[in-house]
């Protein structure tokens, strides 16, 4: 008898308990074409139990923070140079857990049509954050606008420039700003989410671009060091890593290619 009752209240128990929800996660990344590609992710995500909400920030500094206050659970929008600055500045406890694309950098102008065309005391707008104004200045430095002090490393500043023939003027620029910059520059180099919502498409309209070859600026999806080792993690990247991600970053987003 007991244990026919036993039986009927687990049960009873089991009918009564809902069903087990979804993980729910918030992930932050950067406006425009970042949006397609989540918008992607988020639905396959779904299918394995992973209820993504994404935050979008026209910021480079807000999503670490926010990932870093716990307002977020992931974000992906960043390259390592640009972390690791960040870290170091910071403090954050921060790390990379699956590459996501490579977006070129690239060079633009309203005024001239090559590079060879810039007139000695031309202005040139860079980023005026420490790794993408590095990233810059390492573009100028492989176009042979420039020369950089020898083992500056991937975060040189206007004051590693050793020698500039043409006495380039540099501006340096909050990047999301730098598409309407344009007008007032010779010159600019803009990181590629930025260019493309401004109309602007890499490898087209820039007159010089860097190459995506042994490229040390693969963005990736990061997460706090305590949650890398989390089974929702694990799901998150494999929902960005697979071949419909692929084929729609080729498909509908100019300029990226896939890091994975």
């Amino acid at each position: 008898m007991k244990l026919r009752l036993l039986a009927f209240i687990m049960a009873l128990m089991a009918f009564a308990a809902p069903a087990s929800a979804d993980q729910k996660i918030k992930v932050g990344i950067s406006g425009g074409d970042a949006e397609i590609l989540w918008a992607k992710v988020k639905e396959i995500a779904a299918k394995d139990g992973l209820d993504i909400t994404v935050v979008v920030f026209n910021d480079y500094l807000l999503p670490n923070a926010a990932l870093d206050a716990g307002d977020l659970d992931a974000n992906a929008f960043q390259h390592k140079p640009f972390l690791e600055n960040q870290i170091k500045a910071r403090g954050y406890k921060i790390t990379p857990v699956g590459d996501t694309i490579v977006a070129p950098i690239g060079l633009y102008s309203r005024r001239i049509k090559a590079v060879d065309e810039l007139k000695p005391g031309a202005s040139i707008g860079i980023p005026n954050d420490p790794s993408n104004g590095g990233r810059a200045l390492l573009l100028l430095q492989a176009e042979k606008l420039i020369k950089l002090k020898d083992g500056v490393g991937l975060l040189p500043t206007v004051l590693d420039v050793a020698d500039n023939p043409k006495k380039l003027q540099f501006r340096e620029i909050d990047a999301a700003q730098l598409p309407r910059s344009l007008d007032d520059v010779d010159a600019a180099v803009i990181n590629t989410n930025y260019a493309v919502p401004a109309g602007l498409i890499p490898g087209k309209d820039s007159i010089a671009i860097e190459s995506p070859v042994n490229n040390p600026y693969n963005n990736f999806i990061a997460v706090r060091d305590r949650d890398k080792d989390a089974p929702w993690v694990a799901k998150l990247v494999h929902a960005f890593q697979n071949d419909t991600i692929r084929q729609l970053i080729k498909d509908k987003v100019p300029g990226q290619i896939p890091a994975f």
